[in-house]
């Protein structure tokens, strides 16, 4: 018998291995499939190592134990919870607003019970959808009817598809906006079936360049918020007041597209006033879109308010049903809506205005609190210091406002060259059991405290940090 023949030989049997304690486990956990599969790997590499010869053979426990190991990391989330300490209250990557504990409560009954969604309790015959937050959105924004879709690029979409399809939609060069994912107004405009007619120059647009582009082929005008970026300098646009008035002379609707969309005014809670859904209304748009899960602070939803006979005609829309959303997020759109109705305890409940709205003051403190701690974690590789910092809301909301914060800098200690250290050490934070996920800046790994509140949760994360010895 050859040397390879004798090692191949000790490589314990997948029954053999299934007998052990950690293979039962497994069992018991994932299903007996699963962990044949698992052990089978196992043993290919064990059969794989033989071959250079001096690897030694594992046992059945030890086999069945890494067969466990890889079974319980195969098995946890993709969509994992993380600490947001990037600075970014609304961040796109992280999922953007957190739900308030009204939302989840009505979205976990949602999902555990049969609920009335397409039922009319009071005629005892079937309603729609909307229904459920109709009337919430028509008192808090003003409109006279209103309608909601899966996001603010769907609400966009069926508006132009249903008023312009085959006809003209006029908007301003400086308001052909990109949004995230490389998505453009002009793509989602020539999906939509309307014909594009821009007017003005790129930082200048005057009345008279609507007026003069309206015609018998004019299907709307568009006003779109330019969310995500602003042009600064010689610059003009024609405000949504006046763009209203010449369309209602043109007998011509006008979508005002605000994007991310608020229905508080911001400055109450000391930030920077951004236009809410209500004066967009006042204004005499006679559409206006929005998002839910950016200043709004709830799920993902695109709403669309206004005219009542316009509303009549995108509903009718068949586009409208492949753009509908469901149960969960409608029962978890009327818990937050119905938080507005009480402004006054508004910031207290929702978690996006919360964090935005958080006083510096309170986040040093936290600093102070947590500095310490981090530093030990970290190990005396690394400095941890407290720094002034900005966040920012994130997902196109008010991008060129920052609000003052507070947050712990991690930097190699007495390194020049300090790269591959502190690429490791961002590395070991995403790789906690709660990833934690900050930010890069001066060569340090900046930690923003704004979107902490458990920090005891945060502390007991830390407890296993293992960083690289690369750098």
């Amino acid at each position: 018998m050859g040397v390879r023949t004798s090692i191949l030989s000790r490589i314990p049997s997948v029954d053999e291995i299934l007998k052990t304690d950690a293979a039962r486990v497994a069992v018991a956990r994932f299903g007996r499939p699963r962990v044949v599969a698992a052990i089978r790997r196992g043993t290919d590499a064990a059969r794989q190592a033989s071959d250079t010869g001096d690897a030694p053979v594992p046992g059945p426990d030890a086999i069945a134990a890494a067969a466990l190991a890889w079974l319980e990391a195969d098995a946890r989330p993709n969509a994992r919870p993380v600490f947001n300490l990037t600075g970014t209250v609304l961040h796109t990557n992280l999922g953007r607003a957190v739900l308030a504990e009204a939302a989840v409560e009505a979205a976990t009954v949602a999902m555990r019970e049969a609920i009335a969604l397409e039922f009319d309790l009071v005629q005892g015959k079937r309603g729609e959808r909307d229904a459920l937050v109709r009337g919430l959105l028509c008192d808090l924004t003003g409109a006279e009817d209103a309608t909601v879709v899966n996001n603010n690029a769907a609400a966009v979409l069926l508006t132009l598809n249903t008023l312009a399809k085959g006809r003209d939609a006029i908007v301003s060069r400086g308001e052909l906006i990109e949004i995230g994912g490389a998505f453009r107004m002009p793509e989602i405009m020539a999906r939509a079936g309307a014909r594009l007619v821009e007017v003005g120059t790129t930082n200048r647009t005057h009345e008279k360049d609507y007026a003069a582009a309206i015609g018998p082929k004019t299907g709307l005008i568009l006003k779109v918020h330019t969310s995500n970026y602003r042009i600064e300098g010689f610059t003009r646009s024609v405000p949504a007041k006046a763009i209203a008035a010449l369309a209602r002379a043109s007998h011509v609707p006008l979508l005002n597209d605000l994007g991310s969309g608020t229905l508080v005014d911001l400055a109450r809670h000391g930030l920077a006033h951004e236009q809410t859904v209500r004066e967009a209304v006042a204004e005499g748009a006679d559409l206006v879109t929005f998002s839910g899960d950016k200043l709004l602070g709830g799920p993902q939803a695109g709403f669309i308010v206004g005219r009542r006979d316009l509303i009549a005609r995108l509903n009718r829309n068949p586009m409208k049903r492949a753009l509908r959303i469901d149960k969960i997020r409608l029962a978890a759109i009327e818990a937050t809506l119905r938080l507005y109705r009480d402004p006054d305890r508004l910031a207290e409940r929702l978690p996006t205005l919360r964090m935005m709205a958080r006083p510096c003051a309170d986040i040093a403190a936290a600093a102070e609190r947590l500095l310490p701690k981090i530093a030990a974690a970290v190990g005396p590789r690394f400095e941890a210091g407290i720094v002034a910092c900005d966040s920012q809301i994130g997902s196109g909301a008010l991008p060129t406002e920052t609000i003052a914060s507070a947050g712990i800098a991690l930097r190699v200690a007495g390194a020049k060259s300090s790269g591959r250290a502190l690429a490791a050490l961002v590395t070991a934070f995403r790789e906690l059991e709660r990833p934690v996920i900050g930010r890069v800046e001066n060569d340090a790994f900046m930690l923003d405290l704004r979107c902490l509140e458990d920090e005891a949760g945060f502390l007991r994360n830390l407890s296993p940090l293992r960083i690289g010895e690369r750098g």
